[in-house]
Order: C-alpha cells, then sequence, then structure tokens
C-alpha cells in the first residue's frame, strides 16, 4: 500500500500537468506550442541544466560514468531499433528516430524529480542533454539526411550543459544574485513542457493505431532492457541506475512529431507513435518506477 501512494505521488503531478494542456486545448483556448517550445528549449532548459549541474554534489567521476552508460544505452536502443524497423519492412526515415528518442524532457525530468529529488535531476539532466545532443545530429539526420555539428554546438541547452560541467568540475558558482535568477528562470520548465505535452497530445491526429501498439510495447520493452543492460555494465549505484532506465524508456517525444512534420515524414505515423506510447506510459511508468523505488 505505501509504495502504491509513493508511486502515485511521483507519477499523478506528472500526469495532472499534462491534462492540464489537454484540456486547455479541447476548450478551445489559444496556446502557441512553437512559442513555449522556443522559450523552453532556449531559456528555461538551459537554465535548469546549468544550475542543476553547479549545484549537485555528486562527482564528477559519478557524472561521467552515467554519461557512458547512457551512450551506451541509446548505441544498444539504436541497434534495437534499426533491427525491428528493418525486420517490419518499415521506412527507416520515418520510424527509426521517434523508436530511438524518448521524451526525455518533458516526462524524464519531472519524474526524475519527483522520484529521486535533486540529486536524481542532475543525473536525468545528464542524460537529457547526452539524448538532445544525439538527437540533433543523428536524429535529425535520419529524418532530413542534413545532420549539423555546427547547428548542434549553437543550440542553449548543449552550451549551457558544457558550461554547468566546467562550473561544477571547477567548483565553480555565479553570483548569488545571478544564481537566483537562473535557478528561477529554470523552475518554469518542468511545468512549462509538461503542460506543452498536453497540449501537443490534444492536437495529433494519429494514424495505423493497431502497427504503433506493438511498436511501442517492443520500444519500451527494449530501452528497458538496454538501460539495465548498461546500467549494470557500468555498475551504478542505485539512484542513477534508476534515472538512467526512467530517462531511456521515455515514450516517444513530441519533438519527434515535429521534425517529420517539417521534413515531409509520415507524421500521421510518427502522431500515432507519440499518442500510443504517451497512453502506455500510464501504465508501465509506475510499474517500473515499483520496480526502481
Amino acid at each position: 500500500m505505501n509504495l502504491t501512494l509513493t508511486v502515485l505521488e511521483i507519477v499523478a503531478p506528472v500526469f495532472l500537468l499534462a491534462s492540464v494542456g489537454f484540456i486547455w486545448v479541447k476548450l478551445g483556448f489559444d496556446y502557441r506550442i512553437e512559442f513555449v517550445t522556443r522559450l523552453a528549449m532556449t531559456l528555461s532548459v538551459p537554465c535548469l541544466i546549468f544550475v542543476a549541474l553547479m549545484k549537485t554534489d555528486i562527482e564528477p567521476d559519478a557524472l561521467t560514468t552515467v554519461s557512458l552508460a547512457a551512450i551506451t544505452a541509446y548505441a544498444l536502443v539504436t541497434i534495437g531499433c534499426f533491427i525491428m524497423v528493418r525486420a517490419a519492412r518499415l521506412e527507416a526515415r520515418t520510424f527509426l528516430a521517434p523508436l530511438i528518442f524518448g521524451n526525455t524532457g518533458n516526462l524524464g525530468l519531472p519524474l526524475a524529480l519527483f522520484a529521486f529529488g535533486d540529486a536524481g535531476l542532475s543525473y536525468a539532466v545528464v542524460i537529457f542533454a547526452i539524448m538532445a545532443i544525439y538527437s540533433f545530429t543523428f536524429g535529425v539526420w535520419l529524418v532530413s539526411g542534413g545532420g549539423s555539428v555546427i547547428k548542434v554546438i549553437k543550440e542553449p541547452l548543449v552550451a549551457a550543459t558544457l558550461l554547468g560541467a566546467l562550473f561544477l568540475w571547477q567548483g565553480w558558482q555565479t553570483p548569488r544574485f545571478l544564481t537566483n535568477t537562473l535557478e528561477l528562470t529554470g523552475q518554469m520548465a518542468i511545468p512549462m513542457m509538461l503542460i506543452t505535452l498536453g497540449v501537443a497530445l490534444a492536437r495529433l491526429k494519429p494514424q495505423n493505431v493497431s502497427r504503433a501498439i506493438w511498436l511501442c510495447i517492443l520500444k519500451a520493452a527494449l530501452c528497458i532492457g538496454a538501460a539495465w543492460g548498461a546500467g549494470h555494465w557500468f555498475s551504478l549505484d542505485p539512484i542513477p541506475f534508476a534515472v538512467l532506465i526512467l530517462q531511456v524508456s521515455t515514450p516517444v517525444a513530441v519533438t519527434s512529431y515535429l521534425l517529420a512534420a517539417k521534413y515531409e515524414a509520415d507524421s500521421g505515423a510518427v502522431a500515432g507513435l507519440v499518442i500510443v506510447s504517451t497512453l502506455l506510459s500510464v501504465g508501465f511508468i509506475p510499474l517500473t518506477l515499483a520496480f526502481l523505488i
């Protein structure tokens, strides 16, 4: 009973905030998702990442180990998803990126924070940054055929990660007034991303839901298995081990739909993956947390 209540306390705020965005759109209110997404990814999320890394008490060696474990997990997921897509004779340009990259920002960050506190968030932002860099290079290349290293370097969240890692390594701190400002700016990231997730789900028009169901079930199993294996291989401590599994196994990201629409892939099929995987996560995320906490 206590375990059930603990899991509900963790996942309820996540899905309730997403429901706010969903209901907001269904009531006919305006929500400019492109503006809010740009605000989050350009300002609030970079501030969240920088402050989380700068203020963390986690040893740099531990963060390095988590980074290597995350890279290994995503490599395993990429290989597994490639085999899955080829075996099912699906178009790689449409299906491969959505199956690889999870919603580590909108869902992964708040879940890590609510489940494991500031320490969990510190690990989560590192994994999120690794996924984002991978997504902006290999992911964009998959969908469009034109990933750009220069574009990655210019991304604010990448700069925030590198700068936060430097401050962590050197033990530096920004002046208190600046830290308070950055922290306040970063605090709006998580509720804003969750509400935006709900808005995006309300607007998507899925296609071929039956195919999306079995693909998303296989994706969840593959991602959990890859993260579990990588975590054990690098002998991660319980909290980073749990955060790695949570982050890697998050459902298909809404940004996958936006990229598919932008580069004229099958956006309807990707919308089906986003909606189905997010709905399935209502069940498998609590089950996963029950084994991790």
